[in-house]
């Protein structure tokens, strides 16, 4: 099988997904994150970093899992076309701030 590239938004959703495990993980460590989550380090490495941008659904649930993220979360915040900056304070609490709005 034949897997296609990757259009340009793919590869920005990937980044913004990176780039919201790495501010949700903290002072986490990737090993300790990873291995909570039943990833290898090397996987979570390749997702935070973006060089895998769209990683198996399982394995976004489990880290977002580990790391108190909802899904709704985690996809209201790599999801949005505008390319807004997330909230400081936290994907959960922007999720529910555009809800409530």
């Amino acid at each position: 099988m034949v897997r296609l590239p990757l259009t340009p938004a793919e590869v920005e959703r990937g980044q913004r997904l990176g780039a919201l495990l790495r501010r949700a993980r903290g002072e986490r460590s990737m090993l300790d994150t990873a291995l909570a989550a039943g990833v290898s380090p090397e996987t979570l490495r390749k997702i935070e970093s973006g060089r895998v941008a769209t990683p198996a659904f399982p394995t976004i649930a489990a880290i977002a899992d580990v790391l108190g993220l909802s899904l709704d979360a985690v996809w209201a915040e790599v999801s949005r076309p505008d390319g807004r900056a997330a909230d400081p304070a936290g994907p959960d609490r922007a999720a529910r701030a555009r809800l409530a709005s």
